[in-house]
């Protein structure tokens, strides 16, 4: 496990989710939308293809998991600028909160009023028109505490069409019941919104990162299309996403036996205006969870429980609708469906310890999910819609398709067993290994989604294929399995520490979310055997009286272990790289205190080799190196000052990249990019 303190975070006047984790190795961290914190986040491979709405990682706020369901989550939620500290549970580790996914859980710790007292207030702003502001109160009393934040962040965006913002607000009350018993009451509200700038061909981000693609090419003869994708200027998709948050979380300690009921209740309206390919979509329902942890521990000095089990039970519903896109207004309805889900995770563990140093760790987890979805669109046939590829602004005349029923029921359920062995030889080091299962049910997005649409026309309308028809995929998905072995050594001397794991991943049904060359979605499939190697290093050191370093570096070779057949005469040979996954991962970060009030840092985020954009492995997105500089000055006691410049040396670079199929020409826009040299400044107080 990985704890990362707020003073650990990047000061910075943008504290997104890639910068708040960027020196937590393994950790996997992309902006997909152009830096504006619409990150996709992997943790050894788990939802690596999936984008926008995101698997693969159970995410906690104080033990509540901001899931849905059906497993998916919005990655906006995540707010580090909220957050007292982050929790990152890598591999087996998490099914302890009952997260039983290759990729493990990340939990956002709020500050409480104990913790942090008084009155905080925070400002700041810079370059593409971006500005932050927050504050924050806490205070106790008698038996009590209370904390109250709000933050809003605001940015016009380095590219265009590019514009996004986030307004959360939410706190805690804390009560103790009685010496035994404690309560704490908490509460979120988050209002998002932002431009998808979305892809560039690779020429087009050389000449000019800050552009947004304008669809494809048409050239004559033929026509043939070049430069495929989406039309970013007419279509102008956009996310927009509230979520309201309540929930409680009562820990009783009785001796050597300690009880942890978590119970909370999340609404969430989201609208996703995708290119014309998908439409509009627009989902708006509530979930249920409850949490219930018992460990027993009656050495009080150990360092975990001798016994300690967790179950977890969510269950959700949604209205979803779909419509299609014209010219970034809302359109005919094609889709009207009722999702429900659940998902049941149970967990039971014991740490034996055998003498002064070992300790072995048997556990059996065990999940059970449903996803059903019932289609209530009336109609007999659903209406298309498309655009003249000669003259992309111009409306071809509205058809139809027939109607097919997409309703689905789906049920998984398995068991994730796991052995760990840890050998501490004194209290500042550790030396572990671990072999383990892991079980992820697909998410209605896996289930559901829109096909047979291009850069001009809406789903079920493919001029180059008209007997595709349907709008709607509903693969019968198997539940994606692992069985991991891992091994590590972590510890600490003198002004020294280190954080070491390797994992070897065998997985059976990857879950993978395929799109075409234009970016347009294929839906998904299960892979037959796939294989996660990786290691996972961080490195602190103290290298001389006034300089700190610290180094996450990430490994990751991700292959398909058989070939697969993913597509009509598409077959993805064995040995081919997983698209998406970059192979080394480097953030370091040098820190210079030239005096007791004034710190100097450096940081570089270097990727020193090309990641494949496609499972075919024909088209590469080029390595990179960003380097950002901060400067804090301690004015007094309550007020600091602090100022970053970020791409020092403007370099243009994919920060991400959509991740396709086969990739048919070198010329389709594929290549998110990242921000250029931006100049930031801000200030913080506290009273």
């Amino acid at each position: 496990m990985a704890l990362v303190e707020r003073e650990e975070m990047a000061q910075s006047a943008n504290l997104t989710a890639s910068r708040a984790l960027s020196t937590v190795p393994g950790v996997v961290v992309q902006d997909f939308f152009g830096g504006n914190d619409q990150p996709r986040i992997q943790i050894r491979g788990s939802g690596l293809q999936q984008n926008p709405v995101e698997r693969g990682i159970l995410m906690l706020q104080d033990g509540l998991p901001l899931n849905r369901a059906d497993g998916s989550y919005i990655v906006g939620f995540l707010n580090p600028n909220a957050a007292s500290a982050l929790e990152i549970y890598r591999g087996y580790t998490a099914n302890r909160l009952g997260a039983n996914v290759l990729g493990g859980a990340i939990n956002m710790i709020s500050p409480t009023g104990s913790s942090r007292p008084g009155v905080s207030l925070s400002a700041s702003g810079g370059s593409f028109g971006q500005f932050g502001g927050s504050a924050s109160a806490g205070f106790q009393g008698d038996g009590y505490d209370v904390h109250l934040h709000g933050n809003l962040t605001r940015r016009d965006g380095f590219r265009t069409w590019n514009e996004s913002s986030r307004a959360n607000i939410g706190g805690n009350v804390g009560i103790e019941l009685s010496d035994n018993v404690k309560t704490r009451l908490f509460f979120g509200y988050t209002d998002l919104g932002f431009d998808v700038a979305g892809p560039l061909p690779k020429s087009y981000l050389k000449a000019d990162p800050s552009q947004v693609h304008t669809g494809p090419v048409m050239t004559l003869p033929g026509p043939v299309a070049t430069f495929p994708g989406p039309n970013v200027i007419r279509d102008k998709p956009r996310r927009e996403a509230e979520q309201f948050l309540i929930g409680s979380r009562t820990t009783a300690e009785f001796d050597a036996h300690l009880f942890d009921i978590v119970l909370g209740y999340t609404y969430t309206d989201d609208m996703f205006r995708f290119p014309i390919a998908s439409g509009i979509r627009t989902t708006k329902g509530g979930d249920f969870t409850g949490v219930l942890r018992y460990a027993y521990k009656p050495d009080a000095s150990a360092v975990l429980p001798l016994f300690e089990s967790t179950a977890q039970y969510t269950i959700g519903s949604a209205d979803r609708e779909n419509y299609h896109n014209l010219s970034g207004t809302q359109g005919p309805l094609f889709g009207k469906s009722e999702l429900d889900a659940t998902s049941l995770s149970l967990n039971a563990g014991f740490n034996v310890p055998f003498g002064e140093s070992f300790i072995v760790s048997p556990a059996i987890a065990y999940s059970h999910a449903t996803r059903d979805n019932r289609d209530v669109f009336t109609g007999a046939t659903r209406p298309t819609v498309g655009y003249n590829p000669m003259n992309p602004t111009m409306r071809v005349p509205d058809g139809t398709v027939p109607a097919r029923d997409s309703s689905y029921e789906r049920r998984y359920s398995g068991w994730s067993p796991s052995l760990g062995v840890s050998y501490r030889p004194d209290e500042s080091q550790i030396v572990f290994g671990a072999v383990s299962r892991s079980f992820e049910p697909p998410t209605h997005d896996d289930l559901l989604a829109t096909v047979n649409g291009t850069p001009n026309t809406g789903p079920g309308r493919n001029p180059q294929n008209p007997a595709a028809t349907d709008m709607f995929n509903t693969p019968d998905l198997d539940a994606q399995t692992a069985t991991t072995i891992e091994a590590g050594w972590r510890g600490s001397h003198g002004d020294y520490a280190w954080d070491a794991t390797a994992y070897y991943s065998w997985v059976d049904n990857e879950l993978l979310n395929l799109r075409d060359a234009s970016g347009t979605s294929l839906g998904a499939i299960n892979a037959d055997k796939t294989t996660h190697f990786g290691v996972e290093l961080g490195l602190t050191a103290r290298i001389a009286d006034q300089w700190t370093a610290r180094l996450a570096y990430t490994y990751q070779d991700f292959r398909f272990a058989s070939d697969m057949v993913s597509g009509p005469g598409r077959v993805i040979p064995k040995g081919n790289r997983l698209a998406g996954a970059p192979r080394h991962v480097v953030n370091a970060v040098l820190q210079y205190d030239a005096t007791e009030n004034w710190m100097l840092q450096g940081a570089v985020r270097w990727l020193p080799s090309k990641t494949p954009v496609d499972n075919m492995n024909t088209l590469y997105a080029d390595p990179y190196a960003v380097v950002d500089l901060r400067t804090q000055y301690r004015v007094n006691e309550n007020v600091s000052l602090f100022a970053e410049v970020t791409n020092v040396f403007d370099t243009a670079y994919a920060a991400s990249t959509l991740v396709i199929d086969q990739a048919t020409r070198p010329d389709q826009a594929a290549f998110i990019p990242g921000d250029g040299r931006g100049f930031f400044v801000g200030v913080n107080a506290k009273f």
